[in-house]
């Protein structure tokens, strides 16, 4: 059996596809940005991938409003070494004096920044003792931050006029601001500007991709002139750490989604109610604690890299990690992705040229394309540097894909012309086969054979020709010679021709046949049998029968393709065929099968014989023996 052929791209047009995906790769790149997602997705997968070596800072302490700190809030405790029953203070939200015990006692045990992500705008006008109380800690403080947010549902135009307040948020103006400018956006209002407290407020915004998912923070949000600063860019900034000149930090991020050491906000407060406290007097001493909360009811979850709901505390919590750690995540310059694209379409364009298989061009794109992404992961371990690599690879794999696409239908097509040329002369199992195993046209080269060639003639043709019409002897025609090409392709053998009313047929090529000589008497045998059984339905419709004559000679000949480029012939050619075409026109007169003395040497003993003779045969000086076989019993 062949080895089979894989396809290769031999086609020209094949580069005309390289030239039109790698032009429609360079106009996504620097417009359209289609393939974007793609870019973030695999960004994503990288990032889970090194999160596991990033370690939250020990150092900063997240403060849980979480499920059984509303809970208990709410409903109050009882102590179970005292028996104490401690009060709660009522659904959320909470009375405002409640952050302002909580932040006396953390200013009290030395913490260097309180940080709230908790919303307090809008007064308590049911309870402004609350506020004061809140308000007067707040004044003694100079490292609590509080969190404002810009509004997406506020038309532009109808928000705060933002000159009136800039002063007191400590905002950096670029110069082009105007004092009309109104920004939609909530300011702190229960806190009292006095106490500097709005001067130490930042944004909390979610930034999300277009994607809807958050993989940087805000650093500094430029608007209508005015520098919004974000609240981690806040804290850094008092604390005294350098903060990137950028307006987003590309966040890096730890493999949970709540990796920072968290306390349970009710531990705390009930624990300021019992006289005699079980917690450390120290335990937030030189810790940046944060305030926030991770409870189900208050919804506060976005999505990022590492979950689809990630608690929005966390998140802040991340970005002051990452300023304190002088760590984050910086993206490549777009040059790159330019350079990827062209390294991988040079490549595709030196295996067009080198005319490699697909199977070749699959592994050395999948292996290129694994370097590329491990390429961009180490780029990312070790430097922080995000190298957005899927769009040149989409482009690539999308190239690939047409070039198979076209590669395949190209080879079904002369597939299809191959089964339709040699289905003229071979059984349709084995054209089936062959092509199957890639035999092409040219494959069949010619080459001198010895073959066993069979001639059939149907005798008195050309009279009963003379008293049909046309048409009826052309359908009788058909159907005869249908019937005995079959019967050729069932012993195997190769359909040359048919010439008028007869038919020539050989064995042994193109395909090999060791039992090439009794194949052919056989068919030979069978043949006389189809024609009993078609001269039955003809005597059946009033027809007279038909007779036939066959021979048969085993022989050397050339086999091969003849003709022109328009039309192509399987043929052998030579005395061989020559002497099996007058051994059939000896058989009129005498039996309807012949072979000759080297077909009966041939088949061995598979059939008897009857010795007819030696007979002058027309164009060869030497009489030549042959004999009539039968089947044995």
């Amino acid at each position: 059996m062949r080895a089979m052929r894989l396809p290769r791209f031999t086609d020209a047009s094949l580069y005309w596809i390289c030239i039109v995906v790698l032009v429609a790769a360079l106009v996504d790149l620097t417009w359209l940005h289609r393939v974007e997602p793609v870019d973030l997705m695999l960004g994503d997968e990288l990032m889970r991938l090194r999160a596991p070596s990033i370690k939250a800072d020990p150092d900063i302490v997240i403060i849980d409003i979480d499920d059984r700190a509303l809970a208990e809030m709410t409903e109050g405790v009882d102590d179970k070494d005292t028996g104490q029953r401690f009060s709660g203070v009522g659904r959320f939200p909470w009375p405002r004096a409640v952050y302002g015990e909580l932040i006396a006692e953390l200013e009290a045990q030395g913490a260097k920044a309180i940080v709230l992500d908790v919303e307090l705008y809008e007064p308590d006008s049911q309870n402004k003792t609350s506020d004061d109380v809140l308000n007067e800690v707040v004044a003694g403080t100079t490292n609590t931050f509080f969190p404002i947010q810009t509004l997406e549902t506020v038309k532009r135009g109808e928000g705060v006029r933002i000159a009136e307040h800039a002063k007191q948020l400590a905002l950096r103006s670029t110069g082009t601001a105007s004092v009309d400018a109104t920004i939609p956006m909530e300011l702190p209002f229960v806190l009292d500007p006095a106490s500097g407290a709005w001067a130490r407020t930042g944004l909390i915004n979610f930034y999300n991709d277009l994607d809807g998912v958050g993989r940087r923070y805000w650093i500094d949000h430029e608007i209508d002139g005015y520098v919004l600063p974000s609240l981690p860019a806040r804290v850094a900034r008092a604390l005294g750490w350098p903060v990137p000149a950028a307006e987003t930090l590309g966040l890096a991020w730890p493999a949970s989604d709540k990796p920072h050491r968290t306390v349970t906000f009710s531990d705390i407060y009930f624990d300021l109610q019992r006289s005699k406290r079980k917690r450390p007097p120290d335990e937030f001493k030189n810790k940046i604690v944060i305030i926030g909360s991770t409870a189900s009811y208050l919804r506060d979850f976005r999505t990022t890299p590492i979950s689809s709901k990630h608690p929005g505390v966390e998140i802040l919590a991340t970005a002051i990690d990452n300023l304190k750690q002088g760590r984050q995540i910086v993206s490549a310059p777009n040059e790159v992705r330019y350079v990827i694209v062209l390294l991988l379409f040079a490549s595709l364009l030196f295996a067009l040229q080198r005319r490699a298989n697909l199977i070749t061009i699959v592994i050395v794109l999948g292996v290129g394309s694994a370097l590329i992404v491990g390429g961009a992961y180490a780029a990312l371990a070790a430097g922080g540097i995000l190298v957005p690599v899927a769009t040149p690879l989409v482009f690539a794999w999308l190239f690939y894909l047409l070039a198979a696409l076209r590669a395949y239908l190209k080879e079904q097509r002369a597939k299809e012309q191959r089964e339709t040329v040699l289905s003229r002369f071979l059984d349709g199992r084995l054209v089936k086969q062959l092509v199957a195993e890639g035999v092409k046209l040219e494959d069949f080269k010619s080459e001198t054979r010895t073959i066993t060639v069979l001639f059939s003639d149907i005798r008195g043709f050309t009279s009963l020709s003379e008293t049909r019409p046309a048409e009826e002897i052309v359908a009788l025609l058909n159907r005869y010679l249908s019937l005995q090409a079959e019967t050729v392709f069932r012993h195997g053998g190769t359909l040359d021709k048919f010439i008028g009313d007869a038919i020539m047929a050989f064995w042994n090529a193109p395909t090999d046949d060791s039992g090439h000589a009794e194949h052919a008497v056989s068919c030979a045998l069978d043949m006389v049998q189809t024609l009993e059984r078609f001269n039955a339905d003809l005597q059946s419709g009033g027809m007279a029968p038909l007779d036939i004559g066959v021979g048969v000679h085993t022989g050397p000949a050339v086999v091969g393709f003849v003709g022109s480029q328009r039309k192509l012939e399987y043929t052998a050619i030579g005395d061989t065929v020559n002497l099996a075409s007058r051994i059939e026109g000896e058989t009129k007169g005498r039996t309807r099968v012949l072979v000759t003395a080297s077909t009966r040497e041939a088949v061995g003993a598979s059939f008897r014989f009857t010795d007819w003779g030696a007979l002058a045969v027309k164009g060869r000086v030497a009489q030549v023996n042959v004999y009539a076989p039968e089947l044995l019993a």
